[in-house]
């Protein structure tokens, strides 16, 4: 770290280079923190974890006992002997409230633009829209099912809808404008275990059900446009935009290097008809046919039985994750496979991931990294981190006595929360340097400016 904060001091590193590389080297060590700990005001297994997306401040955790509290990860309620900063719980909702829910909470989601509301899944068959201010709800959605997950769009503009995935086969779009139902996407043939909002666009949604299949809708229209299919896949990740219009213009340029004449536009070979007319080759006819039938196929798969009935896992799909650039996709399953798919392609990556097993006894919530390198998946009692390109293991966080729930990371203070069986939400930061060590550090800097530097 001091490394690179000399080498940007005196120029030799870009902002956004120096940037990258100390958000990377505090990623790489992240352990169990020393000097932060949330004081759990649950009493069952904490299902569901959420730092807001405005300020990055304020911890949203629902758990199997119908509660959900908010925890202030920013200033501590009580400093414990000068060394360890105890965040207490801001508040708690429960079931003896007058409108908790009865049953777990699956969970939780803050209002994408405000800390003033925030959304609860429960399977009690009912959503709940709290008003953060008072404690109370504002809005109710009574599903036909357990709720397993709920997403909001953190890109919309132009709608306010809930994406919710029940025991019931059809994803619900609550509408809290209006404080209903705007429509149901029907496609999978089992419950829906996890949904998970495109970051690239605010009208595509992705969906993960107990049939194995992941589904791609856009709510604009009905049925859904796109079904992963596990046996389709490539080798590795494409290179970005930059590189491959690169690679584009050096390919053009060597074949109009070697055929100059390739400028100029040459006439289809044709043929005579038995009537006498003229017609063009007929590879044309059968490419404009090809054309129609993949656009085709791009606007109505839901049509096709093959494509429809495709599975991305041999079993459930417990989690989603999409990158920040929206152009990957993570997904786990049943079957204790983690899966990275090109979202353009539709393919999966190959990648290999070393994971043992996951629990398939509810879904998971994943996390990755701001800059989508590392993820974080629960593995039954412990959290695992694992480069996005090559599915090494790089981290294994071992704190929880039971198994692991969720995971959040908070990109504004390069933080890791996990939630699990034991009731307990531990905090994992990158690792401080000590004041012997800064102090360490600056006295050789100290030494190295005081050197003379004159020429004999």
């Amino acid at each position: 770290m001091w490394k690179e904060i000399g080498d940007r001091e005196f120029g030799k590193l870009r902002p956004n280079l120096f940037s990258s590389r100390i958000k990377s080297g505090r990623n790489s060590s992240i352990q169990l923190s020393n000097h932060k700990e949330i004081v759990s005001a649950h009493r069952g297994a904490v299902n569901s974890l959420q730092v807001d997306l405005t300020e990055g401040r304020y911890l949203l955790a629902g758990a199997a006992d119908s509660s959900v509290a908010v925890y202030d990860v920013q200033c501590a309620s009580h400093e414990g002997n000068g060394l360890i900063a105890r965040h207490k719980s801001l508040f708690v909702v429960d079931k003896q409230h007058e409108h908790g829910h009865k049953y777990a909470i699956s969970s939780v989601t803050w209002y994408p633009i405000d800390t003033g509301l925030f959304i609860t899944g429960s399977y009690d068959h009912h959503i709940n829209v709290w008003d953060t201010n008072t404690t109370q709800v504002v809005m109710d959605f009574k599903m036909p099912g357990k709720v397993y997950r709920t997403a909001m769009s953190s890109l919309a503009t132009s709608h306010m809808l809930i994406a919710a995935g029940t025991e019931d086969v059809q994803v619900r779009l609550c509408d809290i404008a209006s404080g209903a139902f705007a429509h149901t996407l029907s496609g999978h043939r089992d419950g829906v275990m996890s949904v998970e909002w495109s970051s690239s666009s605010e009208w595509i949604l992705i969906t993960g059900g107990c049939d194995g299949a992941i589904r791609f809708w856009d709510i604009r229209r009905a049925g859904c446009f796109h079904v992963l299919d596990q046996s389709r896949s490539q080798l590795g990740r494409r290179p970005p935009l930059l590189v491959r219009s690169t690679a584009n213009k050096v390919i053009t340029s060597k074949s109009s290097s070697i055929n100059p004449s390739s400028s100029v536009k040459s006439r289809p070979p044709q043929r005579k008809t038995n009537n006498g007319n003229s017609s063009k080759h007929g590879g044309l006819n059968k490419h404009s046919s090809q054309l129609k039938g993949s656009v085709k196929q791009r606007l109505h798969p839901g049509m096709l039985s093959t494509q429809d009935r495709a599975t991305a896992h041999y079993g459930a799909v417990f989690g989603l994750r999409a990158t920040g650039d929206g152009m990957y996709l993570l997904s786990a399953g049943s079957d204790s496979r983690l899966r990275l798919w090109d979202i353009e392609s539709g393919c999966n990556t190959l990648v290999n991931f070393e994971i043992t097993r996951l629990q398939t006894s509810k879904p998971l919530q994943l996390a990755t990294t701001q800059d989508s390198a590392l993820v974080f998946v629960p593995c039954m009692t412990t959290a695992k981190a694992f480069d996005m390109w090559s599915g090494k293991m790089l981290m294994n966080f071992r704190g929880h006595y039971e198994n692991v729930n969720c995971c959040w990371y908070s990109a504004q203070d390069q933080e890791l929360y996990t939630g699990g069986n034991d009731r307990q939400i531990l905090v994992w930061s990158p690792s401080n340097f000590t004041t012997g060590e800064v102090d360490e550090w600056r006295k050789g800097q100290g030494a190295a400016l005081d050197q003379d530097n004159w020429s004999d």
